[in-house]
């Protein structure tokens, strides 16, 4: 499992406020991404999308995956 931006994994405080994630590609914002949005490193970021996004565009995404992981 990937840890979020702020979690315990980083030495981020408990009373810390989360980072809002927002979607690369339409700009959508939340505290906390539901289990539907997807994460990817680009060039070692890391960048999140919303569900619809991901929905929209499943078949880019799984193109350029190793057919092992499909």
């Amino acid at each position: 499992m990937t840890s979020l931006p702020g979690g315990s994994d980083n030495g981020a405080r408990a009373d810390e406020p989360r980072q809002r994630l927002v979607c690369a590609r339409c700009g959508t914002e939340t505290r906390t991404p539901p289990p539907t949005w997807t994460c990817s490193v680009e060039n070692g970021s890391r960048r999140y999308f919303c569900d619809t996004c991901s929905r929209e565009n499943l078949r880019a995404i799984e193109g350029r995956l190793d057919s092992a992981w499909w």
